[in-house]
């Protein structure tokens, strides 16, 4: 064979082993997706939205099969069984998943900034810049795509509450790093599973409890079991929904691929946010209204007392290296943003009050 003759028949075998690479690459992928929440759950709304645009923009080479209510990895299983490939991606809150591994992500501390987009990108930040929390991410296999902050709700209960010694002694539900400041407070506290919420409220086994959102409570059916709702806490002030994806998975999919699914993270965050204002308000107009719920704002000497168990928490988690890295990160971020944010904001309730009275609550 000439020369030539080798040298187009190299030619010809590389352009064929580039074409079946392109071609592999544009292969459809279904994606698994585990979560051990209901598919009408609101967080839900979000991880739907991410699925349909990453569908649309790969113009449906990448899509997803999706298994709620933990039908593919349980609530326990959903870090170790996102590393190990047992599911391609996974959505969830890691104070309920996995408040030991990641307590600080699953539950901040009470000054970080109540504004969940900018507590997003904040965190994102966090994770890239802490050694010790990529660390956590590169041990589990994950790649985490977006975390969305968002506060959570004081609690439910059909107890009088007016003051912090009204807590004592109270069964209450909460998870993660909340269980610990609430028994700081004198509650006794009982973690439990969101669906057996309900059930535990009927039985007596809790007196009060706390879940979420005014739209995901009212959905579980709350407002049947209690009728007083506080809002405003520091025990979850700011929390996170996590879209997590099995490394190994994301590092195999086109470059292109990957970007379109930081992209539309990022498009679901936002629109997470959009979708918690009009929802959230709405259901809490219905709570009060239909539902006659007796909405309270959380009393000013529960703060206090959330604060001062929280110096303590602080005092403790502060002894492990790991976890002082982690606070002295959001304590650095959290004293220049929220200073600015504070000072910056307008008093919103003196307008709110002269244009539509009295703010109740």
């Amino acid at each position: 064979m000439t020369t030539f003759g080798r040298f187009f028949k190299g030619a010809l075998i590389a352009a064929c082993a580039l074409t079946a690479i392109g071609a592999a690459a544009q292969q459809p992928r279904k994606l698994t997706y585990a979560t051990f929440y209901g598919s009408s759950e609101f967080y839900e709304m979000s991880a739907k939205y991410f699925m349909d645009e990453v569908a649309k923009r790969t113009q449906g080479k990448v899509t997803f099969q999706p298994y709620y209510g933990g039908t593919l990895l349980k609530t326990a299983e959903m870090s170790t069984g996102l590393a190990k490939g047992a599911a391609d991606m996974a959505a969830a809150v890691p104070a309920a998943f996995n408040p030991r591994e990641f307590p600080l992500t699953g539950v901040v501390m009470p000054f970080i900034s109540e504004n969940p987009i900018a507590v997003t990108y904040a965190f994102r930040d966090l994770v890239n810049t802490t050694p010790e929390l990529q660390e956590e991410y590169r041990r589990n296999n994950q790649k985490l795509l977006w975390a969305l902050g968002s506060g959570e709700n004081s609690l439910w209960t059909n107890k009088p509450i007016h003051t912090a010694a009204d807590l004592k002694g109270l069964k209450y539900r909460t998870v993660g790093l909340a269980a610990d400041l609430n028994q700081a407070m004198g509650l006794a506290v009982a973690q439990i599973p969101g669906g057996e919420i309900v059930p535990a409220m009927e039985r007596g086994v809790i007196d009060a409890f706390e879940y979420n959102n005014p739209t995901a409570d009212r959905r579980f059916g709350a407002q049947n079991v209690a009728k007083n709702y506080m809002l405003g806490s520091y025990h979850q002030a700011t929390e996170y929904f996590e879209i997590m994806f099995n490394k190994t998975k994301f590092n195999s999919l086109p470059k292109e691929h990957q970007a379109i699914l930081q992209y539309a993270a990022e498009a679901a965050s936002s629109a997470n946010y959009w979708y918690a204002m009009d929802l959230y308000s709405k259901d809490l107009q219905e709570l009060k209204d239909k539902d006659k719920v007796n909405i309270i704002r959380t009393p000013k000497d529960i703060f206090e007392a959330q604060i001062k168990a929280w110096d303590g928490l602080i005092e403790q988690l502060g002894k492990d290296p790991y976890m002082k890295k982690v606070m002295d990160s959001q304590k650095a971020w959290a004293k220049r943003v929220v200073y600015y944010e504070t000072l910056n904001a307008a008093d919103y309730v003196t307008a709110y009050e002269h244009h539509f009275g009295k703010m109740q609550g």
